[in-house]
């Protein structure tokens, strides 16, 4: 009698769990109802199991965030242990310090296939001596993986040109993104229903013509740019910020007092049902600094909504300029306005089917998955 083929394991590794729930599950599953037996590994959680499913083993290691020599080598021992007894096939990590201590371990235990799931360049957001270390840190982990997924066609350029690691070792995923777009969650049909339900508690009027932003209210997200060139638009409008508040101290103080202050801005806070605000903003900025992609763009522009973003790798792999956004220059106030005028001015007219319809062809997340699910066979040398 035959025995039973041994099932390919896959091995995630991030930090934090938010990371696995914010991108991950989807792929996760459809891998493990595919024939996979999927281990995921990141920090404490008592609740991930469950959102997990009974299909996929949850491994909790604790990984510092920041830099610390005892920490960081506690966490490589860890995740050695776990490779090391599991003998996996093919180790994916994602997020600058879960891939170095996960690649090093990796290597150390035998892995022979090491995937990095590459979202975007830390050391961007850095200079001097910090840039040179976080830029130095990336080069490890890319040197020590067997191959390397970006989430955007601009950030696989640039880890090119910026010799962060060799052409051949790296791709994209189809057209990239961390996880594409749920569109069973981003509903487009539900559009003007959520809208009125989110508007109406905001004191916000159907007919109020509303710029927002979704994220980490931080100065690296161009938020003292929007406050900017908000506060000194003549474009008659609302303004709705969706996010933690964590960064304020990024931001120009007297510029954030002005906005708090201001009748026509919306501190919201964080909040779990992000696709129904979406779909009650009519223009999302994201003037960022620095982003792996932009999952915000695509999350508006599933459920209709147009998106103001800058020229820089990730965001401008996420839209069709012109068509589904207006693209502007990075820390350009005056540029940003000047969009936010034109938007407010009826320059949004056949946008948003022409979102709805982008995403749906180039971001649906079960395409994804099927297209993961390929590459994944392909690394394996299942196909």
């Amino acid at each position: 009698m035959e025995s039973r083929q041994r099932r390919n394991k896959i091995c995630y590794v991030v930090t934090i769990p938010t990371t696995i729930r914010a991108f991950f599950i989807p792929q996760l599953k459809y891998l493990a109802e595919h024939g996979y037996d999927i281990t995921v590994v990141c920090g404490q959680d008592d609740k991930l199991q469950q959102d997990l499913g009974d299909n996929i083993c949850y491994t909790p290691v604790d990984m510092p965030r920041g830099f610390s020599l005892f920490g960081s080598l506690k966490a490589i021992k860890l995740l050695y242990n776990v490779m090391k007894s599991n003998r996996f096939d093919l180790v994916q990590y994602s997020t600058p310090n879960a891939a170095l201590y996960a690649s090093i371990a990796s290597k150390l235990a035998g892995v022979k296939r090491r995937n990095y799931h590459l979202m975007g360049f830390r050391y961007l957001g850095a200079s001097g001596i910090g840039r040179a270390f976080l830029k130095g840190i990336e080069k490890i982990s890319c040197m020590l993986s067997t191959s390397i997924e970006c989430v955007s066609d601009s950030n696989l350029k640039l880890g090119i040109q910026e010799k962060v690691f060799e052409a051949e070792k790296a791709t994209v995923v189809w057209n990239g993104s961390t996880g594409g777009v749920d569109l069973k969650r981003f509903d487009y049909a539900n559009r003007y229903i959520w809208r009125n339900e989110v508007r109406t508690p905001l004191g916000l009027k159907n007919d109020d013509f509303v710029f927002g932003f979704v994220g980490r209210i931080t100065k690296d997200k161009g938020v003292n740019e929007i406050l900017e060139a908000f506060l000194s638009s003549q474009a008659g409008a609302k303004l709705l910020l969706v996010g933690a508040e964590e960064g304020l101290d990024t931001l120009e103080q007297q510029l954030l007092q002005k906005a708090k202050s201001h009748p026509d801005v919306i501190f919201q806070g964080s909040v779990t049902d992000v696709e129904r605000y979406f779909a009650a903003i009519d223009v999302l900025l994201l003037p960022s600094y620095r982003e792996g992609f932009g999952n915000v763009i695509i999350e508006a522009a599933a459920m209709g909504t147009p998106a103001i973003v800058s020229n820089i790798p990730g965001p401008i792999d996420a839209v069709d300029p012109g068509k589904t956004a207006l693209v502007v220059p990075v820390k350009n106030v005056s540029e940003l306005r000047k969009a936010m005028e034109r938007t407010r001015g009826d320059g949004t007219h056949g946008m948003e089917e022409a979102c709805v319809e982008f995403v749906r062809t180039h971001f649906d997340s079960e395409r994804l998955c099927e297209k993961i699910y390929g590459r994944k066979g392909k690394l394996l040398d299942n196909v």
